[in-house]
């Protein structure tokens, strides 16, 4: 595996959790909306999709059953299980991206239902990308609260 690879996970993974310091187990259950995501299933969500992008690349394949998906992320009421869902994706793709040889990162993911034929590794990417939008959705989540999310890069 590429050691960039790697530690753009472990970026990724390092931002997100700074982020969502911020938040307390009671704000677990917040949404400024009803229909929306919780700050529990945020998190829930981008756990469930860091997997998502693993399967459909490595695994069995682009799970598009998005109906699912959302109600799984919406299930979750904890902040400590979703953030340790969090930690569970995180490992696996890790893991995943780092028992591939660079012959299997390059080659075209196997079915091109969803990012096309671009190699595996672009799935790391589309993980960057998914988490820090969600990333940016939990800061206004924050200043909803009254609170101060922290610079995550810092």
């Amino acid at each position: 595996m590429s050691n960039a690879l790697g530690r753009e996970l472990e970026s990724t993974r390092r931002f997100f959790l700074t982020t969502l310091s911020v938040f307390t187990p009671g704000d677990a259950a917040f949404a400024p909306q009803p229909d929306m995501y919780s700050v529990a299933g945020h998190v829930a969500h981008v756990a469930i999709t860091v997997d998502w992008f693993i399967a459909g690349a490595f695994g069995s394949g682009w799970d598009q059953d998005y109906d699912t998906h959302i109600a799984q992320a919406k299930a979750v009421q904890s902040l400590d299980d979703a953030t340790a869902m969090l930690g569970k994706a995180f490992d696996h793709a890790f893991a995943t991206v780092s028992a591939a040889t660079e012959e299997e990162l390059d080659a075209p993911i196997p079915n091109d239902t969803v990012m096309y034929g671009a190699p595996r590794r672009a799935v790391v990417g589309g993980i960057v990308d998914h988490t820090a939008h969600h990333r940016g959705a939990l800061t206004v989540y924050a200043r909803l609260l009254g609170k101060v999310a922290p610079m995550p890069y810092a």
